[in-house]
């Protein structure tokens, strides 16, 4: 015990003495608040260290590992499969608030680089005006989540239709491997390069992409730019089910015809309509107008989304929407011209487009749906698939609900689902669970204030939450049956069991050569 006692006064005192006391924190609240997500709450951190540079992470986790300490790196805290909840006592916790600036913006050779704490609606803030963005430019967390958490856990949304996940717009990385060695990838590794490119030998940037910080911890990140486009156009369409909805969102996304392209069904629908008015206030319209390409347009999408307030959902069964950006009117024009053709064809009917409108326009909102409309736990799961078997897993899905009925209704659990399409080759289908049960403190530092004080909430409900984690298990194992890829493995996602045995080894080697003690996050994807 003395021997225990000793070294956690060594380890905080030598971390102290790189970043300053007074970025150290120890105290049992701070503790435990930086060491859940948004759905697990388990071992709370030993300290939370707020670095500024590289150079300090790079000596803290030399600190930390060379004294057999864990070391865990937090973004924005926005994960739900425990990626960064520490799975052993007495780990030391980056959090990664501090490296939150934007190094270089190189419109010449089209690329932008930031630290891994800048959260996506900063990136966006800092390229507003330049004429460019990166291809994808964020997800729909990126309020608080950060461009290093999101290349670590993989994401998706903004841009996603046409130009794939978080990780495909990446050229190089910085990362600090689990010695404190600093690593530079893609054409930046060389002594007089620049991270312009990212294939220069192999692919050591995918190797620190999706590794849910396993690996090595990123600092920061270089993202590919791309013309901004201008010619923008929304349609959204009701789906009496959604087989005939998946063909034609499959149809969208094979054809390259959305920047962003998903559906909700009737239960996730009248969730998000619960919540607030989708035009609770002036800042929403403003939005709308703002985002509108010319004036005209402008004064039309501001009325037309006044009038149908939320009564243009009225009667919605299963609901798509889809964003088409493009170079030229009538090239936008032409896109959603096929996009009317297959939706039509699916048969389908084609409603009031308020929603991709709004979301447009207000990229990157307060992150209250957290939680659901009363103050429910909120939970989603995911999988990745092949447009073949869209339809297949959802039936699946849809029959391990109707096996868990009777559970369900008894303890108040409900699901919808989010859809949506990545590039011209992906679908996803993310089932998401709503339950009675007390927020946590990320819950309650999440929500806006406002919002918070008029939810209800609930007691602790453990009966509840169980069924939720057996449901959200059985899902994860049928997921696996149908080989589907996942975004933020983290500690949910059984990436070994999936795995073909010399694809796992491979894998192992590499954690072993790069961090053989196993201090980088031990228990990410399943290592």
């Amino acid at each position: 015990m003395e021997e225990s006692a000793a070294n956690i006064s060594s380890v905080i005192d030598a971390i102290s003495a790189i970043v300053g006391a007074d970025a150290v924190l120890t105290d049992e609240p701070s503790c435990s608040f930086y060491s859940q997500d948004i759905y697990t709450r388990d071992l709370a951190a030993l300290a939370v260290v707020q670095p500024e540079s590289t150079a300090q992470i790079a000596a803290v986790v030399a600190a930390a590992t060379q004294r057999g300490h864990a070391v865990v790196t937090r973004g924005g805290g926005m994960s739900y499969t425990s990626g960064y909840v520490p799975a052993e006592p007495d780990a030391i916790l980056l959090d990664m608030g501090r490296l939150n600036r934007v190094v270089e913006c190189n419109t010449e050779d089209m690329y932008v680089t930031m630290e891994a704490g800048c959260t996506w609606k900063s990136l966006h803030e800092a390229l507003s005006g330049t004429g460019c963005r990166t291809p994808y430019w964020g997800t729909l967390s990126g309020i608080k989540a950060t461009v290093g958490g999101s290349l670590s856990q993989n994401s998706i949304f903004w841009g996603s239709g046409r130009y794939g996940s978080a990780a495909d717009s990446v050229l190089s990385l910085e990362v600090v491997l689990a010695d404190g060695t600093i690593v530079d990838t893609g054409s930046n590794a060389q002594s007089s390069g620049t991270p312009f490119f990212r294939h220069y030998g192999p692919d050591l940037t995918g190797l620190f992409c999706c590794d849910t910080g396993a690996l090595g911890i990123k600092t920061r990140a270089t993202l590919q730019l791309v013309p901004e486009l201008s010619a923008r156009r929304y349609a959204s369409f009701d789906f009496d089910d959604y087989r005939s909805m998946a063909g034609a969102m499959s149809a969208i996304s094979r054809a390259g015809l959305a920047m962003e392209c998903f559906g909700f069904d009737p239960y996730l629908q009248r969730q998000r309509l619960q919540r607030e008015s989708l035009l609770k206030d002036v800042k929403t319209l403003a939005g709308v107008v703002k985002a509108s390409g010319s004036v005209v347009a402008a004064v039309r999408d501001g009325l037309k989304t006044a009038v149908a307030g939320r009564g243009f959902m009225d009667g919605v069964t299963y609901s798509l929407h889809v964003m088409i950006e493009e170079s030229g009117e009538s090239l936008a024009d032409e896109r959603l011209d096929r996009t009317r053709q297959i939706c039509s064809d699916s048969g389908s009917r084609e409603i009031e487009n308020s929603i991709p409108k709004i979301l447009r326009a207000n990229p990157f909102t307060p992150l209250n749906n957290v939680v659901g409309p009363s103050g429910e736990r909120w939970a989603p799961i995911h999988a990745l698939i092949p447009h073949s078997k869209a339809v297949s897993v959802i039936d699946g899905v849809e029959k391990i609900f109707s096996e868990q009925h009777d559970l369900m209704d008894r303890e108040g659990v409900g699901a919808g689902y989010l859809f949506a399409t990545v590039s011209t080759n992906c679908f996803v289908v993310e089932p998401v669970f709503f339950w009675p049960d007390a927020m946590t403190e990320i819950h309650r530092d999440t929500v806006e204030p406002g919002v918070l004080k008029k939810l209800p909430g609930f007691e602790e409900n453990p009966e509840a939450r169980r069924a939720v984690a057996l449901i959200r298990e059985r899902l994860i194992e049928f997921f696996c049956e149908m080989g589907a890829a996942h975004l933020q493995v983290g500690k949910a996602y059984p990436y070994k069991k999936g795995l073909k045995p010399a694809s796992w080894e491979l894998v192992r080697q590499l954690k072993n050569i790069l961090d053989p003690g196993n201090r980088i996050n031990p228990g990410a994807l399943g290592l």
